[in-house]
């Protein structure tokens, strides 16, 4: 018998075998999600393998850590892998532990990641929520969300339409373009009929203490000359 892969042998020990049947439990039966990353390389009608896809994808599922392993399982799927935080300034490992995980608690995250064998290389934390459910992927129709508190708001931008809803105002609803990107932002300004808004999110990680979340970007949305405060995530 071939000898398994040292991935797979770390992993395979009673503690993490109990965490990832606490995980398929969950990635299994959740709402509908997305899948990882980057799944095996398929085989071409020659019998070749195509180069491995090494572009960053967003991956969504469940983690769940045991001591200083990491281990990530996607929606609906039971697969899992060993996160490895590759991303800068271990941004990834302080937004999960600004999130609070710890040894058997299970969080839904969003990872930008590349998959390598039994691996989730991680560049980036895009969401992470104690407790969390899976949620769809953004599709043509939805490219950002944000929201903040005190006063309560939500932002949804995509497709044709920016939305910004804020507690105890009305609906405003502009034209979407996508936002301008320059370095660790991403911005947009628009002025309509309706009234002026000025968007700002910065990639550094925030957390919403009334969500139980955080996130891999902070949000300033001016409307109307009035700023509110909160946090961005990409879908």
């Amino acid at each position: 018998m071939a000898a398994r892969s040292p991935v797979i042998q770390t992993v395979m020990n009673p503690l993490i075998v109990s965490l990832l049947a606490a995980l398929f439990s969950v990635a299994a039966h959740g709402a509908p999600a997305a899948s990882m990353p980057a799944g095996s390389p398929p085989v071409l009608p020659d019998g070749g393998s195509p180069q491995p896809d090494t572009t960053p994808r967003l991956a969504y599922g469940f983690l769940m850590k045991h001591g200083e392993k990491l281990v990530f399982a996607p929606c609906r799927d039971r697969s899992y892998a060993l996160v490895e935080d590759v991303s800068s300034d271990r941004q990834v490992t302080r937004g999960l532990e600004m999130a609070g995980v710890a040894d058997g608690r299970k969080y839904y995250v969003e990872l930008l990641g590349v998959l390598d064998g039994g691996a989730l290389r991680a560049s980036e934390l895009n969401l992470a929520r104690a407790e969390g459910r899976c949620q769809k992927p953004g599709g043509s129709d939805e490219a950002w969300l944000a929201s903040g508190n005190e006063p309560g708001w939500v932002l949804a931008a995509g497709g044709e339409l920016v939305s910004f809803k804020r507690q105890g105002g009305g609906e405003l609803k502009l034209p979407y373009r996508p936002f301008e990107r320059r370095d660790n932002t991403a911005s947009y300004s628009v002025q309509g009929e309706a009234g002026r808004l000025d968007i700002r999110f910065e990639r550094k990680l925030c957390r919403d203490g009334m969500a139980d979340a955080v996130t891999g970007w902070s949000a300033e949305v001016n409307v109307d000359g009035k700023t509110l405060r909160g946090c961005a995530w990409q879908r």
